[in-house]
């Protein structure tokens, strides 16, 4: 799936392996937030500032839960 959009010229946001869904819905928020926020950071950095926060986070430290994703795409 990932390829076709590559094909298409889009970017994605993709995970390496299977994660926990409330940790996926979780990590997404805070990459959303981070991108369309008050910080208005470009995607590589919310993605940055998204698997930080869950790094620090009490409940999601471990890498499994936020080292998955990747973005896939040219940059431009």
């Amino acid at each position: 799936m990932t390829r076709a959009f590559m094909f298409a010229g889009a970017r994605v946001l993709v995970d390496l392996w299977d994660i926990n869904d409330k940790a996926t819905a979780e990590f997404m928020t805070r990459f959303y937030r981070a991108m369309l926020g008050k910080q208005v950071l470009r995607p590589a950095a919310a993605l940055r500032a998204a698997q930080v926060s869950m790094w620090k986070a009490k409940q999601w430290p471990s890498p499994y839960y936020w080292a998955a994703f990747v973005r896939q795409g040219e940059a431009r």
